[in-house]
């Protein structure tokens, strides 16, 4: 049961120091390699200064308690929305940047990340983050929300397909994946598989301290919080991991 949360929405034009506050609710709740991919190092700061009403915080009026982060950018997309590509995550977040040193005019908003705090996870909060992130959308006219969703349960079916575990129902016509649910619920539709939505290198000691465990050998590996098996090359001194994600769509204008 979703319980009725008194907040406020704060945005990096508001609180100048937003990235700092954001990334201490993310640093706790996301696995630690998740923390490493290349193209959110290179460009996730520029997001809170190129694109700050994009980025933005859930305040609990009752306790000053951060409820959730939330971030997303805008992105100029004129192909149909099937043909988003295989890269998702990565390619949305170069893309957007690229089309701002551009001066390329956006035409609809694309959900990066939402994190709940662990003490209002189960209580609804990820429907009232996604509603505060589509008004950004509404208020830029925009027509569409689009997301490289990371389902939160394929981590215990790393060896299933993104393909298939996107068939499973819950038996009452629903997604399995809770995540996923979330966002059919409220009118978000599945729009294909991004099979390679982000990718995130190390070196074998990289990846024995993002995982705490130990590589004695060369093979694909399963290691918790990951979608998929991360591959380890032990002469090569690299593992390589290539997380899949599923590209959803919300109306913004009925």
């Amino acid at each position: 049961m979703q319980n009725k949360v008194n907040f406020k929405r704060i945005n990096a034009i508001d609180e100048p120091d937003l990235l700092t506050i954001s990334d201490k609710i993310v640093e706790k709740l996301w696995p630690e390699f998740m923390l490493h991919d290349e193209v959110a190092n290179q460009y996730w700061e520029r997001l809170f200064i190129d694109f700050p009403e994009y980025q933005f915080i859930l305040i609990d009026n009752a306790n000053d308690e951060i409820i959730a982060t939330a971030n997303s950018i805008p992105i100029n997309w004129t192909k149909p929305l099937n043909q988003l590509p295989d890269k998702g995550w990565d390619w949305a977040l170069e893309l957007g940047m690229n089309q701002f040193e551009c001066k390329t005019s956006p035409n609809i908003q694309c959900a990066l990340s939402i994190t709940v705090s662990k003490q209002y996870v189960g209580k609804g909060i990820s429907t009232l983050v996604i509603s505060e992130m589509a008004s950004v959308g509404k208020s830029k006219g925009f027509k569409n929300l689009i997301a490289p969703v990371r389902p939160n349960h394929k981590g215990r079916y790393p060896l299933i397909s993104m393909t298939d575990y996107i068939k499973w129902d819950n038996g009452e016509g629903l997604p399995f994946d809770p995540w996923l649910r979330v966002h059919t619920r409220i009118g978000g539709k599945i729009i294909n598989v991004c099979h390679k939505a982000m990718k995130i290198q190390g070196s074998i000691k990289n990846w024995e301290q993002w995982s705490n465990m130990k590589f004695p050998q060369s093979g694909n590996y399963i290691i918790p919080g990951a979608l998929s098996p991360v591959q380890l090359d032990i002469d090569k001194n690299t593992g390589r991991y290539i997380e899949p994600n599923v590209w959803m769509c919300h109306d913004l204008i009925s």
